[in-house]
């Protein structure tokens, strides 16, 4: 008889409209041991986030749609204080707009890096999934 999968570490959406960087994001993530719902616009992921309580919110700042990721970020932070957020983006970082405890990568990304800051930030929640 198999095993049964182990618990996901943390939950997180991914909000990114370049589907290769977009995978490879997922990938990662899952490699770690989140689990992962992905996202093309910012609008998607508001559904997401009220529908569920991730514990990590990866996101480009410019994305198909009406809203950005700043603004999603904001959204997110608004709906589940102290989630974790993480921006990857060639765009330049606005220090004013990112919210606080947040990092950001500048594409392209070390996955490495962003897996890293994901697993800081989901061990420094309270209630996460053991």
């Amino acid at each position: 008889m198999p095993n049964p999968s182990p618990a996901p570490l943390c939950t997180a959406i991914v909000a990114e409209d370049e589907w290769l960087v977009r995978i490879d994001i997922v990938e990662a993530l899952e490699a770690a041991g989140f689990a992962v719902r992905e996202v093309e616009t910012a609008e998607d992921a508001l559904l997401l986030i009220g529908e569920e309580r991730p514990h990590i919110l990866v996101t480009d700042i410019r994305l198909a749609g009406a809203l950005d990721g700043w603004s999603l970020a904001e959204a997110y932070r608004d709906a589940h204080p102290g989630g974790g957020v993480v921006y990857a983006s060639a765009n330049v970082p606005l220090a004013d707009r990112q919210v606080e405890g947040s990092f950001f990568f500048s594409k392209p990304v070390l996955m490495s890096a962003l897996v890293d800051a994901c697993l800081g930030l989901c061990a420094g929640q309270d209630g996460r999934p053991a």
